[in-house]
């Protein structure tokens, strides 16, 4: 009996992925533990190992294809004895697979905002398309949900594209029918109502965004390239949107003397042991103390270590620390974990395994999922002030800035120092401004102090 080769679900929220490469093809035979393909995920591209052996009798997903269903049949592979042909007629039968995506089409960018994002956790929700224009035969429209709009089907397309409320047009057709003069007067200023109040107990509402129709008609044809979003891209936007519109973010930012740590830095660094071929095991950057700072200032200050949960707060026992790193197409914040109880070359060399990995999407999802804080240093690029959103389901990240000598003020006198910006965002839910302030304090009472965090 021919055996199914399934799309696997390699982290447990994924639900699609991209089938971005073949290692066997059809004929080829395989053994159990081979690797067969490779699967691109929105943070990584993993190898996918054969768990049965046999000969690959059937490709059914081609390479490249995108957003292919977990546990969707990719191929199927003729067990041993059995014949290859037959397989492969079986296999023909199975359901078509996912075609690849094709860029979006200018003329026909008419996708409805994406549906709202699911928690930090939650799969990627694909863009809701767009509805159908409604029919002559159609109710009449409701208008912000308090009274009944009568207007014509084209009045209610134009109304919708224009982005104008249909219950702020007056209409001028039989009975006071709003049709599609009113709307083309309406979008220049004419027979536009002033906006309804808002009820007392309503809670603020979300402007609704600009659709992509909308948008291409402010440029003119052929002066831009439509590059479609990646699964990362689609990410990173929902995630941080949600994290935006429903984290309650506040920030405290404190300058922070490093001469200490500068001068630490020099000296570990030269005492670094070499190897056989006369390089140093390790080389301490000032990030690295930054990691090893804010996650000693966690287990000073542990109700900062937490997440928010409706059902109640999450208190973690370890301080583990992700780190943005910049990557083609996005960023991802792999985890330094039990951060405190690294010394600074484990977490220096960590960082550089982590780093090269993400840049080329091979770390494994429990590398980056989870953490309860993250790190976010811009410092490299000249950025001397920030602040960064919020990753839920942490509840803090602290944003770093460049360090430089600014003239300050000791006992009466001015002197140049090192110092270094940084901006702690906190989620108001899991962590009130007091609170946060104990943080940063610890925070830079240990990044100016660096001998401190080795107690």
């Amino acid at each position: 009996m021919p055996i199914n080769i399934l799309m696997p679900a390699l982290s447990p929220t994924m639900e699609k992925g991209n089938l971005a490469k073949w290692l066997k093809k059809e004929g080829d035979k395989v053994k159990s533990g081979d690797v067969i393909a490779e699967i691109e995920t929105d943070k990584a591209t993993m190898e996918v190992e054969a768990v049965d052996e046999g000969t690959i009798a059937k490709i059914l997903v081609p390479e490249g294809t995108q957003d292919v269903p977990v546990n969707d049949v990719i191929a199927v592979m003729a067990g041993d004895g059995e014949d290859v042909k037959a397989a492969a007629s079986a296999g023909a039968g199975a359901a078509p697979a996912a075609k690849p995506a094709e860029a979006p089409k200018p003329a026909a960018a008419q996708a409805a905002p994406a549906a709202a994002p699911a928690p930090a956790a939650a799969p990627v929700p694909k863009p809701a398309a767009a509805p159908a224009a409604p029919q002559a035969a159609a109710p009449a429209a409701q208008a912000n949900g308090h009274a009944r709009v009568f207007s014509s089907p084209l009045a209610r397309r134009l109304a919708k594209e224009a982005g104008i409320d249909l219950g702020r047009i007056t209409g001028t057709g039989p009975h006071g029918r709003v049709i599609a003069r009113d709307v083309d007067d309406a979008k220049s200023g004419k027979g536009l109502k002033a906006p309804a109040a808002a009820p007392a107990a309503a809670g603020p509402s979300i402007a609704p965004s600009m659709s992509d129709k909308q948008i291409l008609a402010l440029f003119e044809p052929g002066s831009y390239e439509v590059v479609p979003h990646d699964g990362m891209r689609r990410t990173i936007a929902q995630r941080l949107t949600a994290s935006v519109q429903n984290v309650p973010h506040f920030y405290l930012t404190i300058d922070c003397d490093i001469g200490k740590l500068l001068a630490a830095r020099e000296e570990i660094n030269a005492a670094a042991p070499k190897d056989k071929e006369k390089k140093p095991l390790y080389k301490i950057s000032v990030n690295d103390f930054v990691i090893k700072a804010m996650a000693v200032a966690l287990q000073k200050i542990p109700n900062c270590n937490v997440s928010w949960t409706e059902g109640g707060m999450l208190k973690h026992k370890h301080s583990d620390v992700g780190v943005a790193v910049a990557m083609p197409g996005g960023l991802i914040t792999p985890i330094i974990r039990k951060a405190e109880t690294k010394t600074l070359s484990t977490i220096s060399n960590e960082m550089k395994d982590f780093a090269a990995r993400a840049r080329a999407r091979k770390l494994k999802p429990e590398e980056y999922q989870g953490g309860t804080t993250a790190v976010s240093n811009l410092g490299m690029y000249g950025i001397n002030h920030f602040t960064a959103v919020i990753n839920p389901p942490h509840a803090s990240i602290l944003a770093v800035g460049t360090s430089e000598e600014r003239p300050v003020v000791r006992g009466g006198k001015i002197e140049i120092a090192n110092m270094m910006s940084v901006t702690l965002s906190c989620d108001h839910r899991a962590i009130d401004g007091a609170l946060g302030a104990e943080l940063i304090g610890a925070f830079k009472q240990l990044i100016e102090n660096p001998v401190m965090m080795m107690v």
